[in-house]
């Protein structure tokens, strides 16, 4: 078997994150996004001595977990990839590829529950799509990374993550454009105009901040923009319309902003509390699930009375601010200085005095702060913490720590980071579905220091 070979294969199991695993000729075979129960056509895309990798080129059978996909953009969109299952079936998926993550890492350990997400459709609270052609010198689109594409860019008006505000701003932004004649960024020459759309709304205001992120290339009316997205009938409230001006070389949404209309952020409400969310800050994409998420997370703190906690890569300071109701003081420590303010803020606006959020490295920071915790808890951003901030974190030597993880995979390093440090789980880990109809799932953990 060599690169570029086609064989065919069953996927036999599945394994975080999004992987099938089958075998041919008894060598192990990964295969992205496939699932488990489906006879594929694999072309190898990658073969080394300790690894094997290849791509779908046929689905010949599929698995008999799957049904047809409720989306019209399926097999074209590459953000869902579990649309052919149940709202059950991803579920017991999602509990799958976890647990064979650690147990092939000789990790096994128990997975206590997996929580539904209160909603399966229009659940985002964000979305951030591309500008770009599903096919080179084809007609400007608006949407999401062509599925297996990346350079290529399909529509998706119908999408299903997002409610009907999200679909009627994503069409008529890209007609807006169409006629406008305004180029889409060429990311090899480095030329043009129309980069990405953000677009927040919440959930409990329904207030709506749209941001295009574009070059400084190209003259731009940013009033007619305005006056373009004030007519539309949304059923939301459009309180923000910003132009990031982004000169930048990688992929990504970066670099300041003007405000062509109202304020820069959207109002939120969360457990009780409100929260200010800037473009730039960190904030679940699913409010509701969030909700479960952090109640799940603090179950496993039992007392937080006249406690000092500590909230890392606190984001906009929410499941800080939320233990803040009960314990004696909170330290937040983020490193987007966006956020930092807005958590700041969301402290004040709350009434909450007994809470404090710092900008900058949490491993850096955490050297100028002179409260010891009682409590630590964790939510990283996916590459997770890394053995310094571990080292650091645990050197304080608290009874407990929470971690709060994105990302299963990077959460597997870290643990084994700190049962270095002497930290080991209190029981198992709890998983949270925030990303229905993706490979995505949230996990918590409670972290004991061994006597």
């Amino acid at each position: 078997m060599r690169k570029g070979d086609i064989v065919t294969l069953t996927i036999e199991k599945n394994k975080y994150p999004n992987m099938g695993i089958g075998y041919h000729e008894g060598q192990k075979i990964f295969v992205k996004q496939a699932i488990k129960g489906q006879k594929v056509a694999v072309r190898i895309s990658k073969k080394r001595s300790e690894r094997i990798e290849g791509r779908i080129m046929e689905i010949i059978e599929k698995s008999p977990a799957e049904q047809d996909s409720f989306c019209e953009h399926f097999g074209a969109c590459g953000g869902c990839a579990l649309q052919t299952l149940s709202a059950e079936g991803q579920l017991a998926m999602k509990h799958e590829m976890v647990s064979n993550l650690f147990e092939e890492a000789k990790m096994p350990i128990e997975i206590l529950e997996i929580i539904e997400s209160p909603k399966v459709f229009e659940y985002r609270n964000k979305m951030e799509f591309s500008f770009g052609d599903e096919v080179i010198g084809g007609p400007l689109t608006l949407g999401m990374h062509k599925k297996g594409r990346y350079h290529d860019v399909v529509d998706v008006p119908s999408c299903h993550l997002i409610d009907g505000d999200y679909r009627l701003l994503l069409t008529e932004i890209l007609a807006y454009f169409k006629a406008s004649g305004l180029p889409k960024y060429d990311k090899k020459c480095e030329t043009g105009f129309l980069r990405h759309l953000v677009i927040r709304k919440s959930v409990t205001t329904a207030e709506i901040l749209v941001a295009l992120s574009a070059t400084t290339q190209v003259p731009f009316d940013g009033d007619a923009f305005v006056k373009m997205l004030q007519a539309l009938p949304l059923s939301g409230e459009l309180t923000g319309v910003l132009y990031v001006r982004n000169d930048g070389k990688s992929d990504m949404v970066s670099g300041t902003y003007d405000v062509l209309f109202g304020r820069d952020y959207i109002m939120e409400h969360l457990m009780e509390l409100s929260f200010k969310v800037t473009l730039y800050s960190f904030f679940q994409t699913n409010t509701r699930g969030a909700e479960y998420l952090y109640k799940a997370a603090l179950d496993l703190i039992p007392d937080l009375s006249d406690k000092v906690c500590f909230d890392l890569f606190s984001g906009t300071g929410t499941i800080g601010q939320i233990m803040a109701k009960r314990a004696r003081q909170v330290i937040g420590i983020e490193i987007v200085s966006d956020a930092v303010d807005a958590a700041n803020e969301n402290a004040k606006l709350n009434g909450l005095d007994n809470c404090t959020f710092l900008c900058g490295d949490v491993y850096q920071t955490l050297d100028t702060v002179e409260a010891r915790p009682d409590v630590i808890v964790v939510d990283p951003p996916r590459a997770g913490i890394g053995e310094k901030a571990v080292q650091r974190i645990t050197a304080y030597g608290v009874p407990e720590i929470v971690y709060i993880s994105c990302n299963p995979k990077t959460l597997l390093d870290d643990l084994a980071w700190f049962k270095r440090a002497g930290y080991v789980p209190a029981d198992g880990l709890k998983l949270v579905d925030m990303f229905p109809w993706t490979g995505h799932v949230e996990a918590i953990v409670a972290l004991y220091k061994k006597d």
